[in-house]
């Protein structure tokens, strides 16, 4: 389909996908000892190539830098991990915070690689 027959709302670089998967979010910030950067529970409603929608139940800064881990409900290894900057905030239901979050940089999974054998 191309970008003119889509609706308004879709006309972006990237398509929204719907995944509605569990999160762990933990701000960035230089000044923040380790015992401040806290992970929090989230939940990733939608992602695309530039960003992603969270539901949290604190409200965030704009430009708060974050790192997010979406995982999977069956338990898999993360699906996504990166850097993300907040871009929009908006009250949510029952005290939680719906977060648009731009994506920075994604973060490589680094898998254990099996030690060579010595001879």
């Amino acid at each position: 389909m191309s970008q003119l027959n889509r609706e308004y709302s879709e006309k972006r670089d990237f398509i929204r996908m719907k995944i509605n998967a569990p999160a762990q979010v933990t701000m960035v910030e230089e000044d923040r000892t380790e015992e401040d950067n806290t992970v929090r529970n989230a939940v990733c409603h939608d992602l695309s190539g530039g960003g992603m929608l969270l539901t949290l139940d604190q409200e965030l800064a704009l430009d708060t830098e974050l790192i997010v881990t979406v995982t999977s409900v069956h338990g898999h290894s993360p699906i996504l991990q990166a850097r993300c900057a907040v871009a929009r905030v908006e009250q949510g239901p029952k005290q939680s915070y719906m977060l648009g979050l731009e994506i920075q940089e994604v973060i490589e999974n680094k898998k254990e690689e099996p030690e060579a054998e010595t001879e």
